[in-house]
């Protein structure tokens, strides 16, 4: 024999649940979250990459790009990558990169970098 529930009860059962996880708030009581995940991935990775392949330097590194997107809004992260990858293929196109300005944005990343890396290495 098939039962079934009824709407309002299976509305009440959800309500209960959710009052019993407290880990499940509203969006007002979530960090401020501007950095795509693929950019959060794609540091991890790089992270990994370069410090080990375990899950001890996966929780590290995710903790530092947690700590960098506290620190740096995602556009000035993504302003000064896009510097440093402007910079590296060298050449008279790519002067402007080298101003005190840009130079400046590149700056700001690397401290940013080295907060997290020293919060969670």
């Amino acid at each position: 024999m098939k039962t079934t529930i009824k709407a309002p009860l299976a509305a009440m059962a959800a309500a209960f649940a959710i009052a019993l996880c407290p880990s499940i708030g509203s969006a007002d009581d979530l960090p401020a979250n501007d950095y795509p995940t693929v950019a959060r991935a794609d540091y991890v990775y790089a992270c990994m990459a370069v410090n080990g392949q375990t899950r001890d330097v996966l929780e590290k590194c995710s903790c530092s790009i947690d700590q960098i997107a506290a620190t740096l809004p995602w556009k000035a992260y993504e302003e000064a990558e896009t510097l440093l990858s402007i910079g590296l293929k060298g050449g008279e196109n790519v002067s402007w990169t080298h101003n005190p300005q840009m130079q400046e944005k590149v700056k700001t990343m690397r401290r940013a970098q080295v907060e997290g890396e020293l919060r969670c290495f």
